[in-house]
């Protein structure tokens, strides 16, 4: 065959067929970086994709919690933003969480208006009555000064926290237009979250892993993976509920712990990034050291020597029994110099220290006192005080930062000026670090001054001449004496608990805090009510939307036993803040009281749901329901509040008189006896099944429960009167008569004292 003849010139060759298909594309080379690229997303996408399906859906199952600071809602027809209940969950655990104080802040700000934003922790906030803190008298102060300016004082201290709380909380607050940031913070580094001495956690790890481990939580599955390993690793029994100081006695740390070291770095730095928040937001900044009680407060935890030497620790326990015996005996020169030779054998012997200070203080050396005492806070192994390396960071801080915008107000040095013998103590503080309205006065007025400076010259120029005076500034708190007698009686609770009870002189200032509330007893007289009364309605006029304001009134109104306008109080409190628990718990109590049970249910009901795991709410609810016939309802609550707080004793007091009354009476015997092993100095168990062992008809067993309750409270008329009814039945008669005597010398007009003594003349 002829060969096929040539292509002409110019001609397109036929394309090659491949054998599949009538043509190839051409293949592509991938480059060696998106190889790696397609390999990496192939490795990473899927998981990622997973994990926010999986976030996805614990939201859309309203699985976890918000982990903002605040949280939008509707007050009055106003948008607000309020403080959120559940914002402690990411640093404590869940039992031990604490919960914000009301914080209420209008979304838009009003023209004109100054807000001013205080972070802080308890002693920032006013604790025990914030009511009464240092940020309320500093409103106060400024509104009487500036007339023609409307300040918005908003607290954001939370009891327990520390400055790992507090930065977020400030870098959410730079969003909500704030004119003025004070800073108060410090007492908790060592024992909050993450602190070297805390029972919350981790005892301070690395800033990265703390970091790291919010940054986690603030995402469902984080909430998740955490709740999973709690549950994993079980807690110990003794933190399931709060029981305040006395929780961290087993967590003291020696001044030595490298621990301390890497708190006081973390505390730099949050200190730093808050501080840089402010400033960034526009905001003024006030820099605050923070006042402790120095001289009246000895150190909850010393060292004991461990570390020294046989002879050393031989010679520093000899020195130091030596100087207790000379200042006992008022010879404080040898006492001084046996605590020096002491504190020179062992310097971090904290109450070597505050021993040392009290004489030199006693010798009128005020300035080696003030040291001594500085360094016993700083040597304390149970550290629940400011110490003088915190006060040191934020006077560096301050001194760094200083200028137009930033000011540092020296509250330590302030106070420690207006005290006797310039060393800061019971002129200013209930324990060792809350104020007392004196205190809270002072320092309020320190930071006046401050945020004074930082005013624009517009405004300085319509101040009034002078600020008001501490009376003054309690008429628009009101602050009368059933206030100050309220809130010596709860500190009086806390001080009695551990760890108060192991300090030094401990009983010698139980006495001086009795004998101030008995004082203050004997100032409420019918006409001190009268004046007290005009005092909150003359405030509540000034400011009727004041929620603060009907909260002090409505107590005042309680220790009158005034139940219905108390209520009138309590319900206004529920509409200026309708989201919080409390003012509905408080309000379900009074109209238990005034004998509204079913109102008094609902608003429980309310509270509950707004903190569906509040022990005291469920327990007032069994209660009411207990009065109401309800019994197996009033079982379920009571049951529920002792699940949720088993170490309170009242759930299963209650819970006891309800078994009874539903003939569970075996199990209503070993609740009542489970509640005297949990509080075994407590009257009213004993007295309880007294009282039902003597309906039953088992009066030997009645008569034994009522003189065990009867030695517990022995000036009880109650205890008398049920015991001498036993004995009557037991034909005792001759001590039954006794007991009725002794009830009679108590109360003489006791109307059932009375009916017995005429119910034992007819068996004569």
């Amino acid at each position: 065959m002829k060969r096929a003849r040539s292509r002409k010139r110019g001609q397109s060759p036929s394309p090659v067929r491949h054998p599949s298909g009538p043509s190839a594309l051409p293949s592509t080379v991938l480059s060696p970086g998106r190889k790696w690229l397609l390999r990496l997303l192939a490795v990473f996408v899927p998981p990622l994709l997973l994990l926010g399906a999986l976030e996805l859906f614990l939201r859309l199952i309203g699985f976890g919690f918000d982990p903002h600071f605040f949280k939008t809602a509707k007050i009055g027809g106003q948008d607000c933003y309020v403080a959120n209940d559940d914002f402690g969950l990411r640093f404590f655990p869940h039992n031990l969480a604490r919960i914000p104080a009301p914080v209420v802040v209008p979304a838009k700000k009003a023209p004109g208006a100054c807000r001013i934003f205080i972070f802080g922790e308890s002693a920032a906030l006013g604790d025990p009555r914030p009511n009464y803190g240092a940020g309320c008298y500093l409103e106060a102060l400024l509104a009487e000064r500036f007339p023609q300016t409307k300040f918005e004082v908003i607290n954001t201290g939370i009891t327990a926290i520390n400055s790992h709380a507090i930065l977020p909380i400030a870098q959410e607050c730079a969003t909500h237009q704030g004119d003025l940031w004070l800073i108060y913070m410090g007492n908790n580094e060592m024992v909050g979250p993450f602190g070297a001495a805390t029972v919350f956690g981790a005892r301070a790890p690395p800033l990265w892993l703390i970091r790291a481990q919010l940054l986690l939580q603030r995402l469902r599955l984080g909430q998740w993976l955490l709740a999973l390993s709690q549950k994993l690793h079980k807690s110990n029994p003794t933190s399931e509920s709060w029981h305040g100081m006395e929780m961290f006695a087993q967590s003291q740390v020696s001044p030595a712990d490298p621990r301390r070291q890497r708190v006081y770095r973390n505390f730099q730095r949050n200190l730093e990034e808050i501080l840089k928040t402010g400033l960034a937001s526009g905001a003024k900044v006030i820099l605050s050291t923070v006042a402790v009680n120095l001289k009246d407060c000895p150190p909850f935890g010393t060292s004991s020597g461990d570390e020294l030497t046989a002879a050393s620790r031989a010679s520093f326990e000899k020195l130091c029994r030596a100087g207790d015996a000379a200042e006992t005996q008022g010879n404080f020169a040898d006492a001084r110099s046996d605590f020096q030779q002491a504190t020179e054998i062992c310097p971090e012997a904290a109450e070597a220290q505050y021993r040392l200070a009290t004489c030199q203080l006693r010798l009128t050396n005020a300035t080696m006192a003030g040291l001594h005492f500085l360094q016993a806070v700083d040597t304390d192994t149970l550290p629940f005080r400011a110490d003088s390396h915190i006060n040191g960071i934020i006077r560096e801080a301050g001194r760094q930062l200083a200028g137009e915008s930033l000011v540092l107000c020296d509250a330590a040095k302030a106070l420690s000026a207006s005290s006797s013998n310039g060393v800061s103590g019971d002129e200013f503080f209930y324990e060792h670090v809350h104020l007392n309205p004196e205190g809270n006065y002072a320092l309020a007025l320190a930071w006046a001054g401050h945020v004074e400076k930082l005013f624009s010259p517009a405004l300085r120029r319509g101040a009034q001449l002078s600020w008001l005076g501490q009376d003054e500034c309690e008429q628009l708190l009101g602050l009368t004496e059933w206030n100050r007698v309220s809130i010596l009686e709860e500190v009086l609770r806390r001080v009695q608990q551990p760890p108060f009870i192991g300090q030094s002189g401990h009983a010698q200032r139980l006495a001086v805090m009795r004998n101030k509330i008995a004082e203050l007893r004997q100032k409420l007289t019918p006409e001190a009510a009268a004046r007290a009364r005009e005092t909150y309605l003359r405030a509540l006029r000034r400011a009727p939307e004041n929620f603060r304001l009907h909260e002090n009134y409505a107590e005042f109104l309680e220790a009158m036993h005034e139940w219905n306008p108390a209520t009138t109080e309590r319900k206004k409190v529920c509409e200026l803040i309708p989201d919080y628990y409390f003012p509905y718990y408080a309000l379900g109590v009074d109209l238990k009281e005034a004998g509204a049970l079913a109102e008094a249910r609902d608003a429980l009901q309310k509270a509950q749901t707004l903190r569906p795991e509040q022990p005291q709410v469920r327990l007032e609810l069994g209660i009411i329901c207990a009065r109401q016939g309800a019994w197996d309802l009033a079982r379920q609550y009571l049951e529920e509040a002792r699940r949720l707080a088993p170490e309170d004793p009242q759930a299963g007091l209650y819970l006891g008189e309800v078994l009874w009354r539903l003939d569970r009476r075996r199990e209503a015997v070993d609740c009542l006896r489970a509640v005297m092993r949990l509080a075994p100095a407590e009257w009213q168990p004993h007295y309880r099944l007294a009282s039902d062992l003597a309906q039953q008809g088992s009066l030997s067993e009645a008569a034994s429960e009522y003189q065990e309750a009867l030695r517990l409270n022995p000036a009880n008329v109650k205890i008398k009167l049920g015991l001498g009814a036993v004995l009557l039945g037991l034909g005792r008669q001759t001590e039954a008569l006794q007991q009725l005597d002794e009830a009679l010398k108590l109360e003489p007009n006791n109307p059932a004292a009375l009916e017995f003594q005429r119910k034992l003349r007819g068996l004569r």
